[in-house]
């Protein structure tokens, strides 16, 4: 089981999930409130990493932009390779 950090931006123009320099971005529609933002950012990490959104849920981060979700079935380094965002070679 893996872990992954991602800074989630609401109400963006268009969702998306964004990995570079070993940081990941996730933009999306919905407002902030009532935990609309973190659901949809929940199933949009699930989709760029091809697994179902049963597979992911949020670790810490509730009411914060940066959050935590917990990948099952994927290592933490499996997850950051999948989404692009491994960094730059060392």
């Amino acid at each position: 089981m893996g872990t992954v950090t991602v800074r989630v931006v609401p109400r963006a123009g268009r969702g998306e999930v964004v990995a570079a320099g070993g940081a990941i971005t996730v933009r999306v529609a919905a407002p902030p409130s009532e935990g609309r933002a973190t659901e949809e950012a929940r199933r949009a990490l699930a989709g760029a990493l091809g697994v179902p959104p049963s597979r992911v849920s949020l670790r810490t981060g509730a009411r914060s932009r940066t959050k935590v979700f917990e990948v099952r079935g994927l290592s933490g380094e499996e997850a950051l390779r999948r989404l692009g965002a491994a960094g730059p070679p060392a």
